[in-house]
């Protein structure tokens, strides 16, 4: 059954909700984007347990699942306890999928934007991300895919290092292997794809693009039914974690490369008709100074949100406003520029890289992705799970 804490007190209590599905840092970041803005927050997870649902914003819904019939039946429940619309944030994949899958039963009472399910379903699968960036000659790097052990000679015509990763999100891949792989050689990438084929058939293999994770950028984007887009920021990586192939773990604003990142992403969404919330991963090649496009992040918030809203353009509540039709609030940087960090895998991510100090960012005011005085249950619960482990005292 569906289980719900005491709700919150909010600014705006006759404002329609917005209701932020997903536990974890993206959705926190998201909840509390909306949550400082005054907007009346629901946070829908499987479980208790996670960032999202400790914070002081919002009221908590505890659903059965986030994918499938399953989360949809839920969400009407709540949508009919609602009685009127209500803007829906995505924080995960799987409900993105969902979302797509059974928007005719969910568009009378959630807004949210998003192109035809067959457009989404390419954008978020590697190859068909590809194939399209192609098409519309947008900057990326060559890339093979792999579906059976008998594309691997495919592989022979791509020049190493390469990145050898899964073509779509895959749960149970997640749980056994690394994000991305970087690899140097035909044998290595046949060797890993024996290991991994079982699991995950269909991967890709990319040529690498030269330069530290520092030279990682992204640009964040909510886009209007017109195509373009209602609010844009741009940052940079600082940390990965693991090094080289894996998610973040800070990254900054990047106000030095918004319009030229702002218009390649603006550029590449309306090729292609994406609307929605989405973002668009960089990285710049040291050897020729041009930034290539990596991979699009769709229909959902990106891991690192809430950058954006620490550095003044808050995403989420502009989404907010523009489909409720209200007016925004005026987008403004921040005086000082603000790191986002997440602080364990930061913290693994320097002392693997041998401690060397990210200068460009060094003087920029850090914002934990968990701690906030106003709001310190997050940072509370993350403190005791880490005491816990590191104590014997967890499972």
């Amino acid at each position: 059954m569906d289980t719900e804490l005491k709700p919150k007190p909010e600014t705006r209590r006759n404002a329609a909700p917005a209701v932020v599905v997903g536990g974890g840092l993206n959705a926190l970041g998201v909840v509390r984007s909306l949550g400082m803005a005054g907007v009346p927050v629901i946070v829908v997870n499987d479980h208790l347990g996670s960032p999202a649902m400790r914070t002081r914003y919002g009221r908590k819904r505890v659903m059965p699942a986030l994918e499938g019939q399953a989360w949809v039946d839920s969400m009407l429940l709540l949508a009919r306890e609602i009685g009127g619309p209500a803007v829906l944030f995505v924080t995960e994949e799987k409900t993105v999928v969902a979302a797509s899958l059974f928007r005719e039963q969910l568009a009378p009472h959630f807004k949210i934007r998003m192109p035809g399910h067959e457009r989404l379903m390419a954008l978020m699968h590697k190859q068909g991300f590809q194939q399209l960036a192609e098409e519309v000659a947008a900057p990326v790097p060559r890339t093979v895919q792999l579906e059976s052990p008998g594309d691997l000679p495919k592989v022979a015509s791509l020049k190493f290092p390469c990145v050898f990763k899964p073509s779509n999100k895959n749960y149970e891949y997640g749980a056994r292997f690394k994000k991305a792989y970087k690899v140097n050689s035909v044998e290595e990438v046949e060797r890993l794809y024996a290991e991994i084929a079982p699991v995950q058939p269909d991967m890709v293999v990319q040529e690498w693009i030269e330069g530290p994770d520092s030279e990682i950028y992204f640009c964040l984007q909510y886009v209007g039914e017109d195509g373009k887009p209602v609010a844009s920021f741009s940052g940079r990586k600082i940390r990965s974690w693991p090094p080289r192939i894996g998610g973040t773990a800070s990254c900054t604003a990047a106000w030095e490369h918004e319009a030229e990142l702002r218009e390649m992403t603006a550029t590449f969404f309306r090729q292609v008709g994406f609307t929605g919330m989405g973002s668009m991963e960089y990285k710049r090649d040291t050897r020729d100074g041009k930034f290539y496009m990596v991979e699009p992040t769709v229909a959902r918030t990106d891991f690192q949100e809430e950058v954006a809203t620490v550095n003044g353009v808050n995403l989420p509540y502009a989404a907010y406003c523009y489909e409720l039709g209200l007016e925004p609030a005026p987008v403004a940087r921040a005086e000082k520029i603000v790191m986002w960090r997440d602080p364990v895998p930061d913290r693994w991510s320097f002392e693997e890289g041998g401690r060397e100090v990210d200068t460009a960012s060094a003087s920029h005011q850090v914002c934990d992705a968990y701690w906030r005085w106003n709001d310190p249950r997050p940072w509370a619960h993350f403190f005791l799970a880490r005491l816990a482990g590191k104590l014997g005292l967890q499972g």
